[in-house]
């Protein structure tokens, strides 16, 4: 935790590489992760390790515990990205002066060593557990059962309700139509989306799957997950109460 503030910074051992229409735009094993109020962190990335040519573009961002950055162009040959990045020269947290943040949406490629990250930095202080189970799983909505299993698989995820992960011949997949939706998840990979049809009502982007997850989250490959927040869900007979999440 940086002295005087709130703010929590810490180094991290991890090569961080970034790419902008395939070419390199940082590379560190010196980054910073910076938790900025959010429930991840952020990088921040020593301007010495920027490949890049970084013009300040006149704008600048104020934070009660960051001080004011200087919003920056990042130029990488032919390839330009307007308000990149930003950083705070005279930060009142000393740590971060010298350092970069790059928007994640302005850098094609982020890697952590070797492998693509998505979305956000891996939080070290977040945890997945994904659990086979033998307890059953009903999920009901609009007073139809959508869904019962006996054999979930449960993901526990720090900071986040338990996710049952259900086989897909437990669901009524006759209820479910696939749709275009993707998102990004740095612990889980990439997950596609159905909408639900339940008494002529659609629910859009309402289940979806990890067809082929990372590594780390092998367990949940081709299971259906439902929003614990949107939908009645028993286990074990006992009604579950909904959680308030980002979600809800």
């Amino acid at each position: 935790m940086a002295e005087g503030t709130r703010l929590k910074v810490e180094p991290t051992a991890k090569r961080i590489r970034g790419y902008v229409d395939g070419r390199l735009a940082f590379d560190t094993t010196s980054a910073l992760l910076v938790w900025e109020g959010r429930s991840y962190p952020a990088y921040y990335l020593p301007l010495k390790d920027v490949v890049g040519e970084l013009r300040p573009n006149g704008e600048s961002r104020h934070s009660p515990s960051r001080g004011e950055a200087e919003v920056l162009d990042l130029h990488l040959g032919p390839a330009a990205r307007p308000a990149a990045g930003w950083r705070y020269p005279d930060s009142p947290i000393e740590a971060i002066r010298g350092h970069v943040r790059f928007d994640w949406a302005a850098i094609d490629e982020w890697l952590e060593e070797d492998e693509p990250v998505y979305t956000h930095p891996r939080d070290p202080y977040t945890r997945v557990d994904i659990l086979q189970s033998s307890r059953r799983v009903r999920v009901v909505v609009d007073g139809v059962d959508v869904a019962d299993s006996r054999a979930p698989h449960i993901l526990f995820e720090t900071g986040l309700p338990p996710r049952y992960y259900l086989p897909m011949a437990d669901v009524r997949l006759d209820l479910l139509t696939p749709t275009d939706s993707e998102s990004h998840c740095p612990y889980k990979g990439v997950a596609t989306y159905w909408s639900l049809t339940v008494n002529d009502k659609r629910y859009d982007d309402f289940v979806w799957c990890y067809r082929t997850p990372l590594p780390e989250s092998q367990k949940i490959a081709g299971l259906l997950c439902f929003y614990n927040e949107k939908v009645e869900l028993w286990v074990d007979g006992v009604r579950q109460e909904q959680p308030h999440t980002k979600f809800s």
